[in-house]
């Protein structure tokens, strides 16, 4: 089952606040019901949230929507798939495409990508070996699929086993909830470890390889993902542990040089006084809650695209081009 589809009149979206302890599916009929979703993160994940928005989009049109795409581009700010496909929904309408299908196209292409990164990176995981992830970049994360999860899955369906220490992701704990859930209904052997511990294992030799997703990578190759993704990268580069980002290249910014100018979305403070309801310290106290930070190209090993693995330095030579859903 892939985390959205469009069905009956409403795009289907398996509702990942509710995972790993209920599975409920919340329809979306309208363009305002989208932004909810992705607001609200019922969906998440750069990939996964531009494909939410392509059919929120479509749905705002035709229903007499006039400003959709403002609305629905300023639901999260930093992943920079949100914005690749709306302008793809655009352009398909100044071309007079059938808006759900551009939507339907959209999202195909986005799982083909993700399968093709998945066939990009699989290579890298060895038998007997241990991979650190962050967060979740899944099939969840990107409809199917995943990417940072793609190699791995591509990896255990070819018969290659390991092991997967997933980090916990707080504050909203996507690795706990749903990168757990994920690998575990795969067959893949993992181990949830606190995200404090990430170092402790790196500095014992006992990871071989870190993959991450990403939400917008730019132009000299920095790249901005889940809060925390820069200490295990800085970790990483001081233990020699390989540090690979997987994205699309739908992912890129070409319009921004380096990681300083990425917006960082700044979430609501509940997310880290409480754990889904329950209160985690005393009243009172105040927090901050960056969503994402940003991590230098110069602690990344290599970028896993649809295409290949690319070096950070490589990302500059790429041509801005239309969407493409061949």
């Amino acid at each position: 089952m892939r985390s959205l589809w469009f069905e009956k009149g409403a795009l289907h979206l398996i509702d990942q606040t509710k995972l790993p302890f209920e599975f409920k599916v919340y329809k979306a009929r309208t363009a305002r019901d989208v932004i909810f979703c992705i607001k609200e993160m019922v969906v998440r994940g750069a990939p996964a949230i531009g494909c939410a928005a392509a059919y929120g989009y479509a749905l705002g049109r035709l229903q007499g929507e006039r400003l959709p795409y403002e609305r629905l581009l300023g639901t999260r700010p930093t992943a920079y798939d949100l914005r690749f496909s709306l302008d793809n929904m655009v352009s398909a309408e100044g071309r007079q495409e059938d808006l759900l299908e551009a939507a339907g196209a959209y999202t195909e292409a986005i799982v083909e990508k993700c399968r093709r990164i998945g066939q990009a990176g699989a290579h890298l995981i060895k038998p007997g070996r241990t991979v650190l992830t962050h967060c979740n970049a899944g099939a969840l994360a990107t409809v199917d699929w995943g990417t940072a999860l793609a190699p791995m899955r591509v990896a255990h369906r070819s018969g290659v086993r390991f092991l997967v220490l997933v980090d916990e992701t707080r504050p909203r704990l996507q690795g706990a909830y749903l990168t757990a859930w994920e690998l575990s209904n795969e067959g893949i052997a993992i181990r949830l470890i606190a995200d404090n511990a990430a170092g402790h294992y790196m500095s014992r030799g006992l990871v071989d390889l870190v993959i991450v997703g990403a939400d917008r990578v730019c132009r000299n190759g920095d790249i901005a993902n889940k809060i925390g993704t820069y200490e295990k990268a800085v970790v990483a580069k001081e233990a020699g542990v390989p540090f690979y980002v997987a994205a699309p290249i739908s992912t890129v910014d070409l319009s921004l040089g380096t990681g300083g100018q990425i917006p960082i979305e700044e979430r609501p403070a509940d997310e880290v006084l409480f754990v889904r309801g329950r209160r985690v310290t005393c009243k009172g106290i105040t927090a901050g809650n960056p969503a994402f930070d940003v991590t230098p190209a110069r602690y990344i090993t290599g970028l896993i695209t649809e295409f290949d693995i690319l070096r950070p330095k490589d990302i500059k030579g790429l041509k801005s081009r239309p969407f493409n859903p061949a």
